[in-house]
């Protein structure tokens, strides 16, 4: 339920506008709502972080709305607060509304959810699944370079699910798309939330099965296979795409232990 703050309030802010975050001194607000000039601003409880509430305020700030990449190295559940607030932020800024008849929405005060008063027609924050996944080839790993990366990240194979399929069959479609490889022994290892936009990341590991890198210039700079001990710059920590990575090096570095 919204409400508006005063000075008595207090816990970790998510000030989020079109996307961005609000973070002084490149950190996440913590403490009384006063110290941020937050009284009077219209906010809504999203969650709990260790024993303190954690707010959602939707406005822009000043020049210091930023990406909420900034925050990846945090604890993962507070990572996955504030990525809950930023998604949160954008359902309702592109819920003002009704997209059956054109009527202004409000809130829920009882759910996420955005409401029509004219028709009643109900929304839901929708997310986006995704499936990212890990080849391994002996003792080697298949690794990227997405065309969005300029900064020599290499990381697994990703992509969005479409309307009719199973998550396997992204794995083998989305890996045929960008890398011309097939894959085989396709098992399910974890999910994360992923707030860039508003995706739920499904992860995956795979096994090489056949054919030869000929990546997607549209969708990667370079693809290739790295021995375990000898890889690129890689995603950080915290990451579903660096634990895939961790622990498809676990099983190259067996397979080659077993060959010594």
């Amino acid at each position: 339920m919204e409400l508006q703050i005063t000075d008595q309030h207090k816990g970790w802010w998510v000030i989020s506008h079109e996307g961005k975050l609000w973070l002084p001194q490149g950190e996440l607000p913590f403490g009384q709502a006063a110290e941020f000039m937050l009284t009077g601003k219209v906010g809504r409880q999203i969650g709990e972080w260790e024993g303190s509430p954690v707010w959602l305020v939707r406005q822009p700030m000043d020049n210091q709305m930023v990406s909420a990449r900034l925050l990846l190295d945090q604890e993962r559940g507070l990572f996955q607060l504030v990525g809950r607030g930023v998604q949160l932020a954008e359902f309702y800024r592109s819920h003002k509304f009704c997209g059956y008849c054109g009527h202004e929405m409000h809130v829920s005060k009882t759910e996420w959810a955005a409401l029509c008063g004219h028709c009643r027609e109900r929304y839901y924050p929708q997310i986006a699944p995704c499936i990212i996944v890990a080849i391994r080839k002996g003792e080697e790993i298949l690794l990227a370079q997405p065309v969005r990366h300029r900064n020599g990240i290499h990381t697994v194979l990703a992509g969005f699910v479409e309307v009719g399929e199973t998550l396997e069959e992204t794995v083998a479609r989305e890996v045929m798309e960008e890398s011309n490889v097939r894959v085989k022994n396709v098992r399910y290892v974890s999910s994360q939330p992923w707030p860039f936009p508003n995706s739920l990341m499904m992860a995956f590991m795979a096994d090489y099965d056949s054919g030869e890198i000929k990546h997607d210039p549209k969708e990667l700079l370079n693809a290739g296979w790295y021995r375990f001990d000898a890889l690129p710059q890689l995603p950080p920590p915290g990451t579903i795409a660096r634990r895939l990575i961790e622990d498809t090096v676990v099983l190259c570095r067996a397979e080659h232990d077993s060959e010594i």
